[in-house]
């Protein structure tokens, strides 16, 4: 059967929401090795629809669909017992950029969170954006 011969099967399709992409979020980063899970044991991860405009302005970028994840905080490398009354660390996952990027390309909803994920989570750990694509590009 195709799609054309279906029609209604699309009248109750929706984007997920904000607590449907945080599931997702949580189901793939349970997925994760348990030893990478293990060094982020106190790292919180939030799902919102768009990143703030202090972090647009943060990291000069001009339009707030460029942007689809974020890690804050204080990378494991430069953590220090001496520095009290720290935020935890967090990852964010912005949800209209990661859902225009999904509409765009060829990819499951699920690999796309799953990729900006550990992409975020890779900041945790002190690795740089150069750092993260050298290591994609030795496995592709």
């Amino acid at each position: 059967m195709t799609a054309s011969s279906q029609p209604n099967r699309w009248q109750a399709a929706k984007a997920p929401s904000l607590d449907e992409l945080e599931q997702l979020a949580d189901e793939s980063y349970r997925q994760l090795p348990e030893e990478f899970r293990a060094l982020c044991k106190d790292l919180v991860i939030r799902v919102t629809e768009y990143p703030t405009d202090e972090v647009l302005d943060d990291m000069e970028i001009a339009s707030e669909l460029e942007l689809m994840g974020l890690f804050q905080g204080v990378g494991l490398p430069f953590q220090s017992d001496s520095v009290s009354g720290q935020m935890p660390n967090m990852v964010w996952l912005y949800r209209v950029p990661i859902l225009l990027y999904w509409a765009e390309h060829d990819e499951t909803l699920a690999a796309i969170v799953t990729h900006v994920l550990v992409h975020e989570i890779g900041h945790h750990f002190g690795l740089s954006d150069e750092d993260m694509e050298a290591i994609e590009a030795s496995v592709e």
